[in-house]
């Protein structure tokens, strides 16, 4: 068998640039690249050999080790899941800042390969620079903290592992069934051991992603379900755009005469003018797509993993014989609150349900009532938009930068108010022009996601919404868009605090506290210059003071070579409203009269909550 000799880390940058995927009929890398922050964990074997391959192999500098992960997993999202970008940190706290980014992929199911330094293997030297120490285990390390959130986690203590482990890693992060983040730990001294690899490891290789098919009965049952329905609702999920099922899905709506709407992960598939469009459902989404889901009396969710936010923590569907029909490629997802179960790829499962239904069509009443209601939520939107106040809502900067926004722009956002406001008010003027990561609701994703997905999408403008309080998280990935080359527009709406929690806690019957920069402990309350921040990394920057201004400034930014960074103040309390009741901890005891009324809603609302059987 022919061998080549090869240090641990030269043999695993190797295998990544040897694999491949085909994309559009192109073969291209499925690995494209790597983020990288060195130290001491990962500098001396594996920067080495990432500098060998730079050419093919692109390693781009992190500034904060949480941003740079999060740009790889944004950059999967925009490429819908069809490459895979690296992350790598040293030991210790360079290791643990990318937890909070691995929970943000395996909270998406998107895949990212997360490769860690770690204490050396032999112990010789223990304790090391900043290596933490378990009494009672000397084998855990800072990076068995991934454990919890990764779907593969691995440490490599031998080379020769290397052959085994890294197609168990890619296969768990290409199947749509179990799509996440993959960690591999790789201490300081077997990264630098050689070892005799097989040739073969090295050979290209080109991947695919798998279309499980359903079990045949199951197609019959959700068919049967579903040809029972008068008031059918299909729910649309982040896996309609994995799967690439938005044409079918479309399709299907169409001619059975079933109102469609969208997940936070699943917004963007369906354009507004769709007909069979009703809007983005649950707490942060419309009136228009709650009201239509409370009469349903059977839901098809597709691609949807159903989180409480979609449901309305599960007391949103009032019909009291509601039926539940899950596609879904992910076992676990299927079969929540014991839905008729079609474990198996979105795109293929719609096409073969749709064969089985015969000439099934909803009631055309039905369709034609969710279309009213869509048509009244739009001219709400309508009628916001065009109200001044001062300084102006979240949803009226929305409408208008949205006036004046191409088709093409890729929305992105993440955590605080602009999430929902942006989910309920943003009109999708294209397929796949949306993410917003609210599975993790991580701050700091805005900023940095922003930068991966340019990298993924480098034709197309990429506008990110940010608030102040997630600006001020993090916000060095400015510098990394204007260092690299990777233009954003990113729209920085500061309300002074984190608003929309404030408004959370009141309408819970709490008093404003510590939420609002006004409401903290503080002797000097000075307001943030973003302008003169953004500017200070390398953007351009400037504040609009009203409603008018926001066209001729985003016309400048799209114009602009490089990072533009648009602010403007916005009101504190005025929101576009529309959604639904979510389940949150309300005290039962409370010196309060406001949090005892709150506790008694909550005990009202909570009646209608579904168990799942």
């Amino acid at each position: 068998m022919e061998t080549i000799r090869l240090t641990m880390a030269q043999a695993l940058v190797r295998w990544l640039t040897a694999q491949k995927t085909e994309i559009d009929g192109q073969v291209v890398p499925l690995f494209p690249g790597a983020f990288g922050i060195f130290g001491h964990g990962n500098v001396t074997a594996l920067a080495e050999a990432l500098a060998e391959v730079q050419d093919i192999f692109p390693t781009w500098r992190g500034h904060n080790e949480q941003s740079m992960a999060l740009s790889a997993v944004a950059y999967a999202k925009a490429v819908r899941r069809k490459q895979i970008m690296v992350a790598t940190s040293s030991i210790g706290p360079g290791s643990t800042n990318m937890v909070t980014a691995a929970g943000v992929a395996i909270t998406n199911r998107l895949p990212v390969l997360l490769l860690s330094g770690d204490t050396f293997a032999h112990r010789i030297v223990d304790p090391v620079l900043q290596q933490v120490e378990q009494f009672n285990d000397p084998t855990i390390t800072a990076a068995d903290t991934f454990k919890p959130v990764t779907r593969f986690w691995d440490r490599i203590v031998k080379p020769s592992q290397l052959v085994k482990s890294l197609p168990q890693a890619l296969a768990v992060m290409l199947d749509p069934a179990t799509c996440g983040p993959a960690f591999i730990a790789l201490p300081q001294d077997v990264q630098a051991e050689a070892y005799d690899y097989p040739a073969k490891f090295f050979e290209e290789k080109i991947h695919y992603i798998r279309r499980p098919q359903a079990d045949p009965r199951e197609i019959a049952e959700a068919a049967a379900v579903i040809a029972s329905a008068k008031k059918p609702l299909i729910i649309s999920g982040g896996g309609v755009l994995y799967s690439g099922a938005i044409d079918s899905l479309g399709e299907f709506a169409a001619k059975r005469n079933i109102p469609v709407v969208e997940t936070f992960a699943g917004k963007g598939a369906f354009v507004d003018d769709n007909p069979n469009y009703a809007g983005s459902l649950g707490i942060a989404g419309d009136a228009c797509s709650n009201v239509i889901a409370e009469d349903a009396d059977v839901v098809v969710a597709v691609g949807t993993k159903l989180q409480d936010f979609t449901t309305g923590s599960w007391a949103l569907f009032k019909e009291p014989n509601l039926r539940i029909v899950s596609i879904n490629a992910a076992r676990w997802d299927a079969v929540k609150q014991s839905a008729i179960s079609v474990v198996a790829d979105a795109d293929v499962s719609i096409k073969q349900i749709d064969a089985a239904l015969g000439n099934y069509a909803a009631p055309g009443d039905w369709l034609a009532r969710a279309q009213a209601e869509k048509a009244k939520w739009n001219e709400h939107l309508d009628e916001f938009g065009r109200a001044v106040s001062d300084p102006p809502a979240y949803n009226q900067v929305i409408q208008r930068v949205h006036q004046v926004s191409d088709p093409s722009d890729y929305v992105l956002s993440a955590a605080g108010g602009l999430p929902g406001e942006l989910f309920a008010g943003w009109r999708t003027k294209e397929p796949n022009t949306f993410d917003c990561e609210f599975g993790f609701s991580c701050m700091g994703y805005e900023i940095a996601g922003a930068v991966g997905a340019k990298m993924a999408l480098p034709d197309r403008d990429v506008v990110s919404w940010v608030g102040d309080g997630s600006y001020l998280m993090m916000n060095t990935d400015i510098y990394a868009s204007v260092l690299t080359g990777n233009k954003v527009i990113y729209i920085v709406c500061d309300n002074e605090g984190f608003a929309v929690i404030n408004r959370l806690q009141v309408n819970q019957g709490g008093e404003e506290f510590n939420n609002l920069l006004r409401t903290t402990k503080h002797t000097d309350l000075v307001k943030v210059d973003f302008v003169a921040h953004a500017a200070s990394m390398g953007a351009v920057a400037e504040k609009v003071e009203s409603l008018d201004e926001i066209p001729a400034a985003y016309a400048r930014a799209k114009a602009s070579d490089r990072t533009y960074v648009i602010v403007i103040d916005v009101a504190q309390y005025e929101w576009v409203g529309g959604g639904t009741w979510w389940e949150v901890g309300v005290p039962e005891v409370s010196n309060r009269a406001e949090v005892r009324a709150a506790r008694a809603a909550y005990e009202a609302e909570s009646k209608h909550q579904r168990i799942g059987i």
